[in-house]
């Protein structure tokens, strides 16, 4: 087995636009469960709107890049509250229920033939980059060293990616150390005692799945910028991955989303290169290639009820705080 080969390209991953964009969504899930208690399991619905906004308004109405991020991000913001006013009164199991099937409508609904010519339908969307990649500043050339080597345009999707997730991160931290992200931890473990306070309860989830679905969106635009949109990628595997990073990192914290997402991402480039190559080495002879590649998900499966199990609240949380299951 070629191990340079493999290292290189699990540690290219810790900068990769994927790590960054699960990032992002992992946070905006967050704001979701680990502060306001919502059990969404309709991340990849905001990821997708956050997506197909960004394309669709560039290859459709010809917007500029940065005007184009902004239409998807009102889009996950309008969808949130569709999907909120009808929702966030349920509680629990039914709320989970209801989110992962309106991640399926909103994915089904970009794969339908009927909106062929704007959503490309299976196709998915491309060739909405020239926006974007006029305006980076990065000369022409190969910058980095080892497995952090990336072209000019690669350079600008990563630093545009990682800006993002700072900003978004920054913005967290302090809501949370603010009267509003205190009222949102008590909804969270109580929401009739907040209540009983005079507190609008209603209104201050909807403001959460509004912030968390426009994060989560701002994760969907970073995958898509490198390369194409397509409704395959936007599937429930999706949340239940952005769920891994979260659980693995803290729930109810704002840098455990991030830490969770970059083991995550490490973790699943490592097991995708070095499972095949122990194939081809005969170690797994047992096994096909495929079948090497799909066992890296099941490790995933596994390692998540392991997590839920045995620590809960994640390497960054506080188990008197917040554990997954109450």
């Amino acid at each position: 087995m070629d191990w340079l080969q493999i290292l290189s390209n699990t540690g290219s991953s810790i900068l990769s636009p994927a790590t960054i964009a699960y990032a992002l969504a992992a946070l905006g899930l967050a704001v979701h469960f680990g502060y306001a208690g919502l059990i969404n399991m309709g991340i990849a619905g905001f990821m997708a709107m956050g997506a197909y906004g960004y394309a669709i308004s560039i290859l459709s109405f010809n917007f500029p890049w940065w005007l184009a991020a902004l239409v998807g991000l009102a889009a996950a913001a309008i969808f949130a509250l569709i999907l909120g006013i009808p929702t966030l009164r349920l509680r629990g199991d039914y709320l989970a229920i209801v989110t992962i099937a309106a991640a399926e409508v909103v994915r089904l609904l970009f794969l339908t033939t009927a909106f062929d010519e704007v959503t490309g339908s299976a196709d998915g969307l491309s060739g909405y980059h020239s926006s974007f990649r006029a305006m980076n500043p990065i000369p022409d050339g190969t910058y980095g060293f080892g497995p952090w080597t990336y072209n000019e345009n690669q350079w600008w999707v990563r630093i545009v990616g990682l800006l993002t997730l700072a900003i978004a991160a920054l913005v967290v931290w302090m809501l949370m150390r603010s009267p509003w992200g205190r009222a949102m931890k008590g909804i969270r473990e109580d929401e009739d005692a907040v209540r009983s306070l005079g507190k609008n309860v209603y209104a201050y989830k909807m403001q959460s799945l509004v912030l968390g679905g426009v994060i989560a969106a701002a994760g969907g635009i970073i995958y898509a910028m490198p390369s194409a949109v397509s409704p395959g990628v936007y599937v429930t595997s999706l949340t239940f991955f952005i769920w891994t990073a979260l659980l693995l990192g803290g729930a109810a914290t704002v840098f455990g989303p991030l830490l969770g997402s970059l083991i995550f991402w490490v973790i699943q480039t490592f097991l995708s290169n070095v499972l095949p190559a122990m194939v081809a080495a005969g170690i797994l002879p047992f096994m096909s290639q495929i079948q090497a590649s799909t066992l890296r998900f099941i490790l995933v499966g596994v390692a998540l009820m392991l997590l839920v199990i045995f620590m809960p609240q994640g390497i960054l949380g506080n188990k008197k705080e917040l554990t997954f299951v109450k």
